[in-house]
């Protein structure tokens, strides 16, 4: 592993930067057929073809920390970056959790012709209801990949649209390389607005800044979403630095404060299509992801008789059946007498002067945005990588 103050020439540096993986899936009906090519070294490729370009994302997370170069790493982080809100519905609308609601799935894949699987297990739980916060942790125990962190948002509207911010507790991903010595990597949210609502016609935009810092390596990354013009079609611009920093003073908070002598890659395009990176003394941009082909792999979820009654999708069973039936007042009927239950657990925990504690972390929050997966946590998230999902249930639930 090189650091930035030893770090090569930009020829040199040609070769540290990952290739897009050839892994492609293909789905008929309610069925999903994996493929997989063999995948070439994470390196950079000469210019890449449709042959090379990914078809999933699950790829793109376990390949992080394939790379010997510091800089190689940080762009396989990003390339996940891009991805990782990618989905293939349409949302409607949604139920707010109740304090103590669990969410558990996995998805998997092969490597090459081993036909090695592997699996990338999720396990969220609502560990506070004022204010909403989520806690999440992401494995993939054979690459020695993990990911923490916070789901909390702030919403304000301001007039034409809603301004949607990370939440106090939300300090970003946290992604843990356990094969490069426990290298973190924290991924920052930029602001997001919704707008679109006077007109009824609903669109996204991001128009902030965000960072990737890894202080192991020394280097960071500052990204700028470029605010969209009010004529014409929406342009979902982003460009960024890669730069080689001080953990112990870092003051750079915009792209033009980085000196040009500290500049290991830039980033420019389209956060919606294509991204390339150019490394420090080149002016030849390199595809670091194209998203237009991407789609998710199909969640494996626990059957619904082995999910625990706290958990989603047995929870709200009864209202996802009413609202299926096109039975809209027996679905609001029902949410109301959950949401009911859980406002009087929460008086008789007041009552008591009882603190809710969380079952799969250790806290409802952290100072430092990880959260800690307590001995429940962790053999939840083995079970799902074994498709064993024996748990006792709860003997406290939110609602």
């Amino acid at each position: 592993m090189t650091t930035p103050s030893s770090r090569e020439s930009s020829t040199n540096r040609a070769k540290a930067s990952p290739a897009p993986s050839t892994a492609t899936a293909t789905s008929t009906g309610s069925t999903a057929e994996t493929t997989t090519v063999s995948r070439p070294d994470a390196y950079v490729s000469e210019k890449s073809d449709d042959s090379s370009k990914l078809k999933t994302f699950l790829s793109i997370l376990r390949n992080i920390g394939d790379s010997d170069d510091g800089l190689g790493r940080m762009l396989e982080v990003l390339r996940f970056w891009f991805t990782k809100d990618l989905c293939n519905w349409e949302v409607k609308d949604e139920i707010p959790p109740i304090l103590g609601e669990t969410h558990k799935e996995s998805a998997t894949e092969h490597i090459g012709t081993s036909n090695k699987p592997v699996r990338v297990s999720y396990l969220t739980e609502q560990t506070s209801h004022h204010p909403p916060v989520s806690a999440f942790f992401v494995d993939c125990p054979v690459k020695g990949i993990s990911m923490r962190g916070f789901d909390q948002l702030s919403a304000k509207f301001t007039g034409t649209s809603i301004r949607v911010t990370p939440g106090a507790h939300n300090l970003g991903l946290f992604i843990n390389v356990k094969s490069r010595g426990n290298e973190e990597y924290q991924l920052t949210h930029p602001t997001a607005h919704l707008g679109g609502m006077l007109r009824g016609s609903l669109s996204v935009t991001v128009t902030d800044q965000c960072y990737v810092i890894c202080p192991k390596t020394k280097i960071k990354v500052i990204m700028h979403y470029q605010e969209e013009s009010w004529l014409g079609k929406t342009q979902n611009k982003v460009n960024g630095v890669v730069y080689s920093y001080d953990p112990e003073n870092d003051n750079k908070s915009r792209i033009r404060d980085v000196p040009e002598k500290d500049v290991l890659a830039r980033l420019e395009g389209c956060w919606h299509d294509q991204v390339y990176y150019t490394l420090a003394g080149s002016k030849d941009p390199s595809l670091l992801i194209d998203l237009k082909p991407l789609f998710p792999l199909p969640k494996i979820i626990p059957p619904l008789e082995k999910q625990l009654p706290n958990e989603s999708q047995r929870f709200w069973a009864s209202v996802t059946a009413a609202i299926k039936g096109k039975q809209f007042n027996e679905a609001t009927k029902l949410k109301q007498e959950l949401e009911e239950r859980q406002r009087e657990k929460a008086n008789q925990r007041k009552e008591k002067n009882e603190e809710w504690k969380p079952r799969f972390f250790t806290n409802a929050v952290t100072p430092h945005g990880k959260p800690d997966l307590t001995e429940d946590g962790k053999k939840a998230l083995a079970g799902l990588q074994a498709e064993d999902y024996t748990l006792t249930e709860s003997e406290v639930t939110g609602a």
